[in-house]
């Protein structure tokens, strides 16, 4: 049985209702393509959206900066947004063009991580979830930079997912008698070689989990 999504007044698909989805298969998918949202946040009286990094784990998405951010006190309604273009949807009008896209919008309150165990997980899924196999080559957190950074954990429990796909929709207008050019202009990102620190001794190899990921398409 497919794990849907519940509807509120917040989530409903009211626009474009059919490019909508319940699925949460597809909220976990447009997650964990990425590894930077957008945080929406009212802070004394206005709005403010702040990208961050995140990394899912289960029905919760973890995110962090410092304790000195005020978009990161945690306790407060946020909305929370991931979204991936994959593609320019150009039709025989400009008022036809759209983009294929991915994207999810999380409602919440998110609270604060203060257990140390759970801090020191979150941050390493959060490390994981960007470069897979990065938390167990890099130097860990010392007790002083855990002490210097908030943790925040939404859940996902209020969630908006929309998907377009697909060619333009005015092959079936009268605008398919213009004798103009329409349809799509894919947009891949991929990741490229890594460049090492100017300041690395050069006998210090890329490690294998950074190396393999040249070539390969993020998103």
């Amino acid at each position: 049985m497919t794990d849907r999504l519940p509807q509120t007044d917040r989530t409903r698909h009211r626009r474009l209702a059919d490019q909508g989805s319940l699925d949460r298969a597809d909220l976990d998918a447009i997650l964990d393509a990425g590894f930077v949202c957008h945080l929406g946040v009212v802070i004394e009286g206005r709005p403010v959206v702040v990208p961050t990094v995140y990394g899912r784990y289960g029905r919760e998405l973890y995110f962090h900066g410092s304790v000195a951010s005020r978009s990161l006190a945690g306790g407060t309604p946020v909305c929370v947004t991931v979204t991936h273009v994959d593609g320019l949807v150009l039709a025989r009008s400009v008022f036809e063009h759209g983009v294929n896209y991915r994207s999810a919008m999380i409602h919440g309150v998110p609270r604060k991580v203060t257990d140390p165990d759970e801090k020191l997980a979150g941050l390493r899924r959060l490390t994981e979830h960007a470069t897979p196999g990065q938390w167990s080559y890099a130097r860990q957190p010392s007790r002083k930079e855990l002490a210097a950074t908030t943790l925040l954990a939404l859940p996902l429990d209020e969630a908006s997912v929309k998907i377009r796909t697909g060619a333009p929709d005015d092959a079936d207008g009268p605008d398919a008698e213009l004798g103009l050019w329409a349809g799509t202009l894919p947009l891949t990102s991929v990741w490229g070689a890594p460049v090492p620190d100017p300041a690395l001794p050069p006998d210090i190899p890329v490690p294998a989990h950074i190396a393999r990921r040249e070539g390969s398409e993020h998103g």
